[in-house]
């Protein structure tokens, strides 16, 4: 169990840096200089998806070894997964879709939430419970910068974070439209590079988002 910390808001996980790592992880081994890579390459919040049996073990490490890093667990589909992740240490909450059960879990435990929204239905599922930062998933394939611009009209009050098939090229595009803060990616963590243990190739692509930024 790791020492409380003040909590934070989704639009504060949004606003930190341009791009929230999308985190895979197989080994716990790679969860702490993994973070402190991130870290060093200017990205402080890391999204450790709950995908593996090891990623609540991951997310504990990170909490309590690398105090500079917000850790927050994706793929949080439940009340059983919230409460875990909080347990973990985890500060804020990723979910590929939204559910109000899922609402009130994270509401309990204290994590800031991102619920992944894909129509006009579920955005407004999410208004009903308070939430206007809403992960836009799968962006990519749901219909890409189109539909936040289609979007942009009815719910001129959202604000997005889109994520699925996101990558550093297409990124700008997203990044470009007023109702984006930020988008969520896997690139910054690339499987070989883990498995390798070549952080500095995780701290310069960590490094290279921060051109992304809007000025």
């Amino acid at each position: 169990m790791t020492t409380p910390t003040a909590p934070i808001t989704a639009l504060q996980v949004m606003q930190d840096a341009p791009v929230i790592p999308v985190i895979v992880l197989h080994d716990v081994a790679h969860a702490v200089p993994m973070a402190h890579a991130l870290v060093a390459g200017g990205v402080r919040m890391l999204e450790v998806t709950l995908r593996t049996p090891q990623a609540l073990a991951c997310i504990e490490a990170i909490a309590r070894e690398v105090p500079e890093a917000v850790v927050g667990a994706g793929t949080v589909r439940s009340k059983a997964d919230a409460q875990a992740a909080a347990r973990a240490g985890a500060r804020f909450a990723v979910s590929p879709g939204y559910t109000s059960a899922v609402g009130q879990a994270c509401r309990d435990a204290g994590l800031a939430l991102l619920p992944g929204v894909a129509t006009g239905s579920e955005i407004m599922m999410a208004q009903e419970d308070g939430l206007t930062q809403l992960k836009f998933f799968p962006a990519m394939q749901a219909g890409g910068p189109a539909l936040l611009k289609a979007w942009s009209g009815p719910f001129f009050d959202v604000q997005f974070c889109p994520t699925g098939g996101v990558t550093l090229h297409n990124a700008p595009d997203f990044l470009a439209l007023p109702n984006v803060v930020c988008v969520g990616g896997s690139w910054l963590v690339p499987a070989d590079a883990m498995a390798a243990g070549d952080w500095g190739r995780i701290t310069q692509l960590a490094q290279d988002t921060q051109g992304l930024r809007r000025t």
